[in-house]
């Protein structure tokens, strides 16, 4: 963990994207066949296992994106923006973690409509997050695909995250027979989604994107198999001799 938060730190005032902890925490502390969650706040983790009847593809979109030049960290400020009008009113509150629904429901007068959307997605997010992780846990296929959907869809509609490439590949992937679910991945503007797909399957979810997606966006979309790795260590020292 040590490590995972010298990286975001790096990021944070040298590259000056303010990012999470997300990626940086998944390279250093993956564990092959999981998931993981992770506890922004308390910095606490588990892993979760992944049912093995699944393949993850990753599918990048062909756009690339530089976040330092991007809206990622309007998103931040937005947030806060939020955080500041709900706190003003709701003693406890010091981050979006601290809100639910009815609470940002309640108090939707005093944030701006921008903030609102964004402060709704991360509210929602957080229990998606939570009920993917009971749907893992019992195999349910369909509840994750939906999950995904919904988190895809918030992405694009609140978070205001999502492109028309990013958009275009999810569309061809749920219309994809034995893809289970897919969704944008990482901080969206551009980059990659994730896909879970039936073993075996991952071959037709290729054919799909390769078809049908430069004709509708003009971009040459990479599709990769991939699996959930342990995270980086050190693999030998060389000595001078």
């Amino acid at each position: 963990m040590t490590l995972a938060r010298t990286a975001q730190r790096a990021e944070n005032e040298y590259v000056g994207v303010m990012c999470g902890l997300m990626d940086q925490f998944a390279v250093t502390l993956g564990q092959a066949g999981h998931a993981l969650h992770l506890d922004c706040r308390t910095l606490d983790w588990h892993a979760v296992p992944l049912p093995t009847e699944i393949e993850l593809l990753v599918c990048h979109s062909g756009s690339p994106r530089r976040l330092e030049a991007s809206a990622y960290n309007a998103r931040r400020a937005e947030c806060a923006r939020a955080v500041a009008a709900l706190a003003a009113r709701e003693p406890g509150v010091g981050a979006l973690r601290d809100v639910d629904v009815a609470m940002l429901e309640r108090n939707r007068d005093r944030i701006d409509e921008i903030a609102y959307a964004r402060a709704l997605h991360v509210v929602t997010e957080n229990d998606r997050v939570a009920a993917t992780e009971r749907a893992l846990g019992e195999g349910d296929l369909e509840a994750i695909g939906r999950l995904f959907a919904a988190s895809h869809a918030s992405l694009r509609d609140r978070f205001a995250v999502s492109s028309d490439a990013l958009d275009a590949l999810i569309e061809i992937a749920v219309a994809t027979p034995g893809v289970i679910a897919a969704r944008l991945t990482g901080a969206g503007f551009g980059g990659c989604t994730i896909n879970l797909v039936e073993r075996g399957r991952a071959e037709e979810l290729r054919a799909a994107v390769d078809r049908e997606y430069a004709p509708r966006t003009g971009l040459r979309a990479r599709v990769f198999v991939v699996d959930a790795a342990d995270g980086a260590g050190l693999v030998a020292l060389s000595q001078a001799g």
